[in-house]
């Protein structure tokens, strides 16, 4: 039997895999501050291509030792404490999107997980 839907909002943040913040990558410094803040759960998705508001693809070449691929974050928990998180967010990002969204949560894992 699959456990009740909660309602949720989904925060999506798109940036880059060069983005740094304190000398450390983004991507991680963000899911870290969600983690200290006890949000429900954050994932990273690294792309192998995409583009942004500049139109510049960024790609995955092997030939190239460096590029700035696309990092999709994404982080779900409450409204509030969603919403209590943003403000932090604006203070460790030099740029990129943020996207909210309202998501079901159906939590099938056990509390260990």
């Amino acid at each position: 039997m699959a456990a009740r839907p909660d309602e949720s909002t989904l925060l999506r943040i798109f940036t880059g895999d060069k983005n740094r913040f304190h000398h450390r990558p983004l991507f991680e410094a963000i899911v870290l501050k969600a983690r200290e803040l006890k949000l429900a759960g954050a994932t990273v998705l690294h792309g192998t291509l995409g583009f942004g508001k500049s139109s510049r693809l960024h790609q995955a070449n092997p030939l190239r030792l460096s590029s700035d691929l696309p990092v999709v974050i994404e982080i779900v928990d409450s409204s509030e404490k969603i919403n209590a998180f943003l403000p932090m967010l604006e203070e460790m990002m030099p740029s990129g999107l943020i996207t909210l969204e309202k998501a079901q949560v159906v939590d099938l894992f056990d509390e260990g997980e």
